[in-house]
């Protein structure tokens, strides 16, 4: 966990890089030593508003026969389209629905103030907004990928739920130094997970819904691995950050993605300490294919 200093708090970087992380960690000392700051809502400017609206429209016009039943409903809580919506006027739904909120972070924080956020159904958002030249592609996550990304989900009760109980199981993870594992788990299925559905195969994961390039490429292409999601499968499974993956993993509902990740995860934790890690594009023994899980 990154220390907290007097101005504010220190960012966290994940991977390596030498770029520093984008958010401002500062903000005149208005960041919560849990990472929460009020959404500077004045601060975005007409180019901000612009760039938020022509992201949701390219997006929401790919989703049809590409996204799963639960989000494509949800999407219009977010609310307004043609601008940055208001953190407070989308929790008046979202907490009626589920009992979530979404709170903004300066940017990526560290894990145990995200599982502790997600542990009391509280959501990080990052309150910045991708630059033009990155409309295709921002390197950390912004408020586009978070809000249209993960939001919607968390208005379905059994994902929030879910979501929850990961939050809860990420502070246990961190105790017992296993997040590396768990994030592999978070990444093949929250981030970039596909669901099995009557109408076919959709996708439920945030890095894939709010990409326009990698939605169609994670459903149709017949270039990566879909595997059924296997618990020990994914988590040592290593994944790519820095293009299309080469595999991903296919549940049949997020009653059963709930299901399978709510006994505890230590013995999980044991056997993986006894398995060498997986190259993130090859198909293992055992490997259960979307061909088999579609039929």
């Amino acid at each position: 966990m990154a220390e907290i200093v007097i101005q504010g708090a220190s960012p966290a970087v994940y991977g390596q890089s030498t770029r520093p992380p984008r958010g401002d960690y500062a903000r005149g000392g208005q960041v919560n030593t849990d990472y929460t700051c009020p959404q500077n809502y004045a601060a975005y400017t007409a180019a901000d508003h612009d760039i938020y609206r022509r992201l949701y429209e390219r997006q929401s016009a790919l989703l049809p026969g590409l996204a799963c039943d639960e989000f494509i409903t949800a999407l219009p809580l977010l609310g307004v389209k043609t601008q940055i919506p208001r953190f407070e006027k989308i929790n008046d739904r979202l907490y009626r629905a589920t009992g979530w909120e979404v709170v903004a972070v300066p940017g990526l924080i560290p894990e145990v103030p995200f599982f502790t956020l997600l542990a009391n159904r509280k959501f990080p958002v990052t309150d910045w907004i991708r630059r033009p030249d990155e409309f295709d592609y921002v390197v950390e996550p912004d408020i586009f990928h978070d809000l249209f990304g993960h939001v919607p989900l968390l208005f379905n009760p059994v994902f929030a739920d879910h979501m929850q109980a990961y939050g809860a199981g990420g502070l246990k993870a961190h105790a017992l130094g296993a997040c590396e594992q768990l994030s592999r788990l978070y990444w093949y299925t929250i981030e970039f997970g596909l669901i099995q559905q009557k109408s076919g195969l959709r996708a439920y994961g945030a890095g894939i819904l709010s990409s326009a390039g990698e939605l169609a490429y994670a459903v149709k292409s017949s270039v990566p691995h879909r595997i059924a999601l296997n618990l020990l499968r994914a988590m040592r499974t290593r994944y790519k950050i820095d293009s299309y993956q080469k595999t991903y993993f296919v549940i049949d509902s997020f009653q059963q993605l709930f299901d399978m990740t709510a006994p505890d995860f230590t013995p999980l934790y044991a056997a993986l300490q006894r398995l060498t890690e997986l190259p993130a594009d090859v198909q293992a023994p055992g490997d259960v294919m979307a061909s088999a899980v579609m039929a």
